[in-house]
């Protein structure tokens, strides 16, 4: 009781409370601009945070990551486009309603199944994480990294369409995750001499600059159109808003069905919203009465995808908030924004800092209010933002992301890292390679490394400690079943 006392005493604040509605706000309008997702909205939404609580902080980031979810589906409904790439599942009835005259009232489910799919995860985070964190805690060594190797290998083995270049990009993190001091040796290493290395590469220059930079680089190739695209008027016919008593009932059933697809796939680390989303649209097409009107604008459709897409927002903290494991580029982001904080998130943070995690709960479903809000208003005027012109949105974008990588350590050597990433993701990305490896594989590098190098001077140098351990033994078995699988799936699906 002391504990939820002092998280009620954290999460009632003024600056709590409005810096997770000005998140929500940022994510919905950023994720409803084709081109910006909800990742972009985290990483420019993280230098803001710097001088904020951890509560008030995470809490802001977690809305933006929730209204990003949301607002993509805008674009996605009104123009065929978008505005994330988990938002893909929502275009094929969304926009088919929208022709039809029905985009006000697929919007309206859009947003009923996102806040209630999102709730639902948001719950069994709560009442999973816990429990799971004192597991965690009897987890030495070898254990943790079986289950490193085992996270890396699924994050890589799903990114992307090719698993040769997840692979490398997951091994170029490991990589730069070893600049700095050696943690153990604290000798020198890859650091060209520079001293402001020997701490390693600040996590927020390569975030910012491999994400948001990244992505001005791509759309400043880009032929900027002037032309607006077009977007479908909003029918305000009451017949074309409302839902009838038989489509509120399937989609109910849907997206109760939808939000435990979500909330499973959620919580394996390396699966994603976009997997979740088109999951969940099968299988409410096989549960359909009606699946002939899949794809023709189907309200069951947009009710699967959006309750898919979004459940996974809660439950991609389960890995986050227990072992210290994002479980995608989001969760990533938001460890990102722990670590600023002087928070570490794994089975520790549940025993040290448990009142700032139950405070953290409330901001989550505090956000899925707003998000509803919000996003009820939002709807009526998203026309007007999702055609703003690109060449007035994407130099702001620039601006913020410099402006954030010197004001972490107010260091023009953090600008610089900054610029460099930003090149480095521009490459990868326009080569085809998925930065969400490198990232989380940078992450995750110096757990690995220390559960590694602690686990063989406990065995004195003998590699069959992590086969005479059950649990590491379980997760290097599943490790290589999983690669075995995917290799043998890519094969089969490649082009003879």
């Amino acid at each position: 009781m002391e504990t939820l006392a002092a998280a009620f005493n954290m999460f009632f604040q003024l600056p709590v409370i409005g810096s997770t509605l000005f998140g929500v706000a940022m994510g919905i309008v950023l994720g409803s601009i084709p081109g910006l997702t909800a990742t972009m909205a985290i990483a420019l939404i993280v230098p803001m945070t710097f001088s904020m609580s951890p509560v008030a902080s995470v809490g802001m980031l977690m809305g933006a990551y929730k209204g990003g979810c949301f607002g993509g589906s805008i674009p996605a409904i009104m123009l065929n486009t978008p505005g994330t790439p988990a938002a893909a599942a929502t275009v094929l009835d969304g926009h088919e309603m929208a022709k039809k005259g029905q985009g006000l009232k697929a919007l309206r489910v859009a947003i009923y199944s996102s806040v209630l799919a999102d709730s639902f995860s948001d719950i069994v985070l709560i009442l999973v994480a816990p429990p799971l964190a004192l597991i965690a805690l009897k987890m030495g060594p070898p254990e943790m990294t079986g289950l490193i190797v085992f996270s890396l290998l699924i994050i890589i083995a799903v990114a992307g369409n090719s698993l040769t270049k997840g692979l490398i990009a997951g091994v170029i993190g490991l990589l730069v995750g070893t600049v700095g001091l050696d943690p153990i040796m604290a000798t020198r290493r890859f650091g060209f001499d520079l001293s402001q290395l020997d701490e390693g590469i600040s996590l927020m220059p390569m975030l910012i600059g491999l994400f948001a930079l990244s992505e001005f680089f791509m759309n400043a190739e880009k032929k900027v159109r002037q032309d607006k695209a077009g977007m479908f008027d909003i029918s305000q016919d009451e017949k074309n808003v409302k839902l009838t008593r038989e489509e509120k009932k399937a989609c109910a059933k849907i997206i109760g069905v939808a939000a435990g697809i979500g909330t499973f796939l959620g919580a394996v680390p390396g699966i994603g919203p976009s997997i979740a989303a088109f999951a969940s649209y099968a299988q409410a097409k096989r549960m359909s009465k009606h699946p002939e009107e899949f794809g023709h604008g189907s309200v069951e459709g947009v009710a699967a995808a959006e309750a898919g897409n979004n459940a996974v927002a809660g439950a991609n903290l389960i890995p986050l908030l227990t072992l210290g494991i994002p479980g995608d580029v989001g969760a990533a982001l938001l460890l990102g924004a722990f670590m600023i904080q002087g928070l570490h998130p794994g089975p520790l943070l549940f025993k040290e800092n448990l009142d700032i995690i139950y405070a953290i709960f409330m901001a989550l479903l505090l956000s899925n209010f707003f998000n509803f809000i919000l996003a009820r208003f939002y709807i009526k005027i998203a026309h007007k933002v999702a055609q703003v012109p690109k060449h007035f949105v994407f130099p702001a974008i620039l601006a913020f992301c410099l402006i954030g990588a010197y004001g972490f350590n107010q260091s023009m050597f953090d600008v610089w890292m900054t610029l460099a990433f930003g090149g480095i993701g521009y490459v990868l990305r326009k080569n085809g390679f998925p930065v969400a490896p490198l990232l989380i594989a940078f992450i995750l590098e110096p757990i690995l490394e220390i559960s590694f190098r602690q686990s063989l001077l406990i065995s004195q140098g003998s590699l069959l400690i992590f086969l005479s351990h059950p649990i590491s033994a379980v997760f290097l078995a599943l490790s290589a079943v999983g690669v075995a699988l995917t290799v043998k799936g890519k094969f089969k699906n490649a082009p003879h």
